[in-house]
């Protein structure tokens, strides 16, 4: 069975940091792009970054750049989001979601329908 879980999720200050995990189950991660998405209270979905597990290439949204960082442990089956420098405007919920590898340099990686699996979310709340 397919599953994607995402954890790492929490209360955190200005300025602090976090570390989001994505596991993945039933396939390997060689064969897809996994993708970071969020979505605030009343605001919809938006993409945050993605890679290509197959060579390690990553996209960011601008609103991340220089802040949040995606990495993954093939052996591990699991894809990670660090985020520094968190501010209010990075609350939300996250979530991670599958892409057939090969669409990562063909498609647009922020595209939720380009995805074929999601997880459930981690909240992600930001104080001020």
């Amino acid at each position: 069975q397919v599953q994607l879980v995402e954890s790492g999720g929490g209360l955190v200050q200005v300025g602090g940091s976090l570390r989001l995990s994505c596991a993945a189950s039933g396939f390997t991660l060689d064969d897809y792009a996994i993708g970071w998405f969020r979505q605030a209270p009343g605001k919809e979905r938006e993409g945050v970054s993605c890679i290509s597990s197959s060579d390690g290439s990553s996209a960011y949204a601008d609103f991340v750049k220089g802040r949040f960082t995606i990495s993954s442990d093939n052996a591990k089956n699991t894809v990670y989001l660090q985020m520094n420098s968190l501010a209010p405007e990075d609350t939300a919920v996250y979530y991670c979601a599958a892409m057939v590898d090969r669409y990562y340099k063909t498609h647009y990686w922020d595209y939720e329908s380009n995805y074929d699996y999601w997880g459930r979310g981690t909240q992600v709340t930001v104080s001020s």
